[in-house]
C-alpha cells in the first residue's frame, strides 16, 4: 500500500467509524452528502488533471500504486472524496456536540480579512497560474457566498474551516514532505509565491477553502430542500 493511499484509508475511516455515534448519526445525512461530494470532485478533478498536464504540481511515483486516471493517481482521486468527507463530519459533531461555537461577528471579520488576503496575493501574483486561480476562486465563492446571499450557515462553516486546519496541517504535511524525503506531491515554484506553512503551500489553503465551501453549498442546499435546517 502506498503512503498517500494509507494517509487517504486513515483520514475516511476515522470519520467513518464514529458516524455512527448515536447523538450525530451522521450516516444518516449520506444522501445529502454523497452527491455533493461528486458535483464539486468532478470539476476539480478537471482542474486538477488540467493543473498536473501543465506542469504545475506532480506526483513521486514512490509514494504511489501506480494506479493512474489520466495523469492522476488514484490516491489523488481519492482525495477530492476523503478531504471533503471528514469536514463535513467535523461540521456536523462541532454543530452536534458545541452548538453555541459559533459566531456571525466573527465569521464576518473573518472572511474580510481572508478576502483582503486573497484578493490581494491574486492580483499582486497574477503571473503565478496556481496562486491566481485558487485566491480568485476563494475570493468570488466569499463575496456570494457570505457578502451577497448571506448564507446562515457560513459562521458555522468558518469555525470548522479552521478546527480543520489541525488535521489538514499533518495530512497536507505528509503529502508536501514534511515526513518524507521527497514530497508525494510536488509544485512548480514559478507557478506560486512559495511562501509555506513548513511544507505546505500558502496557496493550499485557499484551494480547499474553494472546493470545501462548494461542497457546503450543495450539501446545506440539498438538506434545506428536505426541510432540514442548515
Amino acid at each position: 500500500m502506498s503512503l498517500y493511499f494509507a494517509l487517504m484509508l486513515g483520514s475516511f475511516f476515522g470519520p467513518f467509524f464514529l458516524s455512527f455515534d448515536k447523538k450525530i448519526q451522521f450516516y444518516t445525512y449520506y444522501k445529502f452528502l454523497v452527491p455533493a461530494i461528486l458535483i464539486v470532485a468532478i470539476p476539480f478533478i478537471i482542474w486538477d488533471e488540467i493543473f498536473t498536464v501543465w506542469g504545475l504540481w506532480g506526483f513521486n511515483a514512490e509514494h504511489l500504486n501506480g494506479f493512474f486516471i489520466g495523469s492522476l493517481p488514484i490516491e489523488e482521486i481519492c482525495f477530492f472524496f476523503v478531504v471533503p468527507y471528514a469536514c463535513v463530519f467535523i461540521y456536523e459533531v462541532l454543530q452536534g456536540y458545541f452548538p453555541l461555537l459559533n459566531s456571525e461577528k466573527f465569521a464576518r471579520y473573518f472572511s474580510i480579512v481572508f478576502l483582503f488576503l486573497a484578493l490581494s496575493l491574486a492580483i499582486f501574483y497574477s503571473d503565478r497560474m496556481y496562486t491566481l486561480v485558487a485566491c480568485s476562486m476563494a475570493a468570488i465563492l466569499t463575496i456570494f457566498v457570505h457578502f451577497v446571499y448571506r448564507l446562515k450557515w457560513f459562521s458555522r462553516f468558518i469555525i470548522t474551516f479552521i478546527v480543520v486546519q489541525v488535521p489538514f496541517f499533518f495530512v497536507n504535511g505528509v503529502l508536501t514532505g514534511m515526513s518524507t524525503e521527497n514530497p508525494i506531491v510536488w509544485y512548480n515554484p514559478s507557478e506560486m509565491i512559495n511562501v509555506r506553512i513548513v511544507t505546505i503551500p500558502v496557496e493550499d489553503i485557499f484551494y480547499n477553502y474553494a472546493m470545501l465551501i462548494l461542497v457546503f453549498v450543495v450539501y446545506n442546499l440539498r438538506k434545506k430542500r428536505k426541510g432540514l435546517a442548515v
